[in-house]
């Protein structure tokens, strides 16, 4: 993959909200093709989380995941990522059964509990458009994000079952001492691919020091990079770009989209995923880094391709 770039598009998640931006997916058919536009952009992966349609509360409904995924295959080769980290509420059961129940490529595994924080959120929004907007967001500054070394094992057997690639989300740097312990005991073999995850509260900060620190940790307690390990980076926020581009000049890879920033410059909100892909495929292109393809993706990782998934 040398002077490749994987990128990865989050295209809706179960953080921003719809009163923040009319751009936002909420129906399947509009996540289905902000997919598309991040696919048409240079993205290679896409990580899907699902809403309800009537109100863009984030939901677990299998029927709305299957309508998701199957709409994209049907449209591009993109990988298709399924979350098992849901949106606050959502119990252990319902976060993991996309895997049994699709098959997929990928999906993502987060390796660690911690206080994930958007109460500040409520603060900041002077109008909301749906009556669960306020309290979902309030109720996070009492939440503890669960992922016991129980309930990873049970996740990563489960993915292994299915034969699914665990995307790891590391929010914190202690998060890379429960990857290396999940290594040395078989769950999840080399090399493992990370998604550093910054900017949330009660998480790590986004700052390009931190990530340096982030990489720097996976190859004291990983191993060698490429071999041990491979990495992307984003942020929530205002520093996507940032520490999206820092991850470029590292040598990692990145992931944009909608549920990880809205605007697509200080005070212009992207219209899709794809817009923010596209900018930083362009900065790509300018360091001599040219977007890997889906194809390329499913060899690097040793993915079982698309005509082996459930939907």
């Amino acid at each position: 993959m040398k002077g490749k770039v994987i990128l990865t598009a989050a295209v809706t998640g179960g953080i921003n909200l719809p009163c923040q931006s009319p751009y936002l997916p909420i129906t399947p058919e509009q996540i289905i093709n902000d997919a598309v536009s991040a696919y048409e952009a240079g993205a290679a992966i896409a990580h899907i989380h699902v809403r309800n349609p009537e109100n863009g509360k984030p939901s677990s409904d299998l029927g709305l995941f299957r309508e998701v995924a199957a709409g994209i295959k049907n449209r591009c080769d993109i990988i298709v990522e399924f979350t098992t980290g849901g949106a606050h509420g959502m119990s252990l059961a319902e976060r993991i059964a996309v895997v049994p129940e699709f098959k997929p490529e990928m999906a993502s595994l987060n390796a660690g509990s911690f206080n994930f924080a958007i109460f500040p959120m409520a603060q900041r929004i002077t109008e909301f458009k749906y009556d669960w907007e306020k309290p979902h967001v309030e109720a996070t500054d009492d939440f503890i994000f669960p992922n016991t070394f129980k309930s990873m094992m049970y996740y990563l057997d489960t993915m292994n079952a299915n034969n699914t690639k665990p995307e790891m989300e590391i929010y914190d740097v202690g998060m890379i001492n429960n990857v290396a312990y999940l290594m040395r005991q078989g769950y999840v073999k080399a090399p493992v691919h990370l998604q550093f995850v910054m900017g949330i509260l009660g998480g790590i900060p986004a700052t390009i020091h931190n990530l340096i620190y982030l990489v720097d940790t996976c190859k004291t307690l990983l191993g060698k990079e490429g071999e041990s390990f491979t990495w992307s980076a984003f942020a929530a926020g205002k520093d996507q770009l940032t520490i999206c581009t820092q991850a470029l000049l590292m040598g990692g890879h990145a992931r944009l989209g909608l549920e990880d920033s809205l605007f697509l410059s200080r005070g212009q909100l992207a219209k899709s995923s794809g817009e923010q892909v596209d900018k930083i495929a362009n900065i790509a292109y300018e360091l001599g880094i040219v977007p890997a393809t889906p194809s390329e993706v499913r060899r690097y990782f040793g993915l079982k391709g698309m005509e082996q998934v459930n939907f």
